[in-house]
């Protein structure tokens, strides 16, 4: 395995300071208090309990973290979001009461996520020791039960916000999406949800289209048209709401969608009982996105021989295709294990 974290070509964004990533991770089996004091004995800073499944450790050397069940309907209703105008019933009343049980039934199966701040990308092996402290007090990840459908999620800010970056990731992407989940190995637990479903192959294919080359907004619409739901596997609703607020919340009604400059990459597995398992292995395979991105040349020939692959339906086989091109540029093998 190598646990040697690369870099993307580029690593700035647009105005110049240093791109930096926030990393999600879900598991099981330990609660939101024991995994808060984790963070604070590596990190420092202060525990805030918000509620029995929420805590918050705001004031860490890398910045503020939460940790908390993922369930909404576990938290009280933030005073921000209610009708302050409003009295609550008897009924509102009686629900509050019962949030903390029910977020006690939910922890059953519904994963605890830490989500960390966003950091610059050569200071991402830090959260290594986080998995580490996981493991040891008895967390588990997705292939601990096959209830559990846990995953890794990071979220690397943009280095540019133009048309032709993005179309580029884009199309990067969805060239190498076989080859990824191949390499990953995703749980079908995962795959079965729908929560990282693939994009439609008649999309992706039409994308990877070397002529393809929309301006900003045509892009927004066609990625809107095709995928009305933010259960992608390269989720860009965040950054599409960053970008055209307006046009993406027109379309969408989704509470769960936050702007953010960023990529929303949602495929890895939560491996945290596996111990030769890093986030430096699934952070390699994104950065093979963006070098993959960055080469037009390449883009453009892999984008002509997905599209014939794809007409045959065979995106099995693509996947094999797609590893033996990146071995003979020396990647794959840098990312085996």
């Amino acid at each position: 395995m190598d646990s040697t974290l690369h870099m993307p070509p580029r690593l700035t964004t647009p105005d110049g300071s240093p791109r930096r990533v926030g990393v999600e991770l879900e598991f099981a089996d330990l609660d939101a208090p024991s995994a808060a004091r984790l963070v604070r004995e590596l990190y420092g800073g202060t525990i805030e309990v918000e509620d029995p499944h929420r805590c918050r450790v705001t004031g860490t050397r890398l910045g503020d973290f939460t940790v908390e069940l993922d369930m909404r309907s576990a938290h009280p209703e933030k005073k921000a979001d209610a009708d302050a105008e409003t009295e609550p019933g008897a009924l509102d009343t009686m629900l509050e009461k019962l949030r903390p049980l029910w977020g006690r039934i939910g922890s059953l199966v519904m994963p605890f996520e830490i989500a960390a701040p966003p950091v610059p990308f050569d200071r991402l092996p830090e959260l290594e020791a986080l998995i580490r402290g996981l493991r040891e007090r008895g967390a588990a990840g997705t292939e601990a039960s096959p209830l559990f459908a846990f995953g890794l999620h990071f979220n690397p800010e943009v280095a540019a916000d133009d048309a032709d970056y993005l179309v580029d990731h884009l199309k990067a992407f969805l060239i190498l999406s076989p080859w990824l989940r191949s390499e990953i190995q995703v749980d079908p637990t995962r795959r079965l949800t729908g929560f990282i479903a693939a994009f439609p192959i008649d999309y992706a294919a039409k994308v990877v289209d070397p002529a393809y080359r929309p301006d900003r907004a045509a892009l927004i619409a066609d990625y809107l048209a095709a995928n009305p739901t933010r259960n992608r596997e390269l989720d860009l609703f965040p950054l599409f709401a960053h970008l055209a607020p307006d046009t993406l919340f027109a379309a969408v009604k989704d509470p769960h969608v936050r702007p953010r400059p960023t990529f929303h990459y949602r495929l890895p597995n939560a491996r945290i009982g596996d111990p030769g398992w890093s986030l430096a292995q699934d952070w390699n395979r994104w950065v093979t996105v963006e070098e993959l991105a960055a080469d037009r040349g390449r883009l453009d020939s892999l984008g002509a021989a997905y599209r014939d692959f794809a007409q045959r339906k065979d995106l099995d086989g693509w996947a094999a295709e797609a590893g033996q091109h990146l071995a003979g540029q020396h990647i794959a093998g840098r990312l085996a294990g």
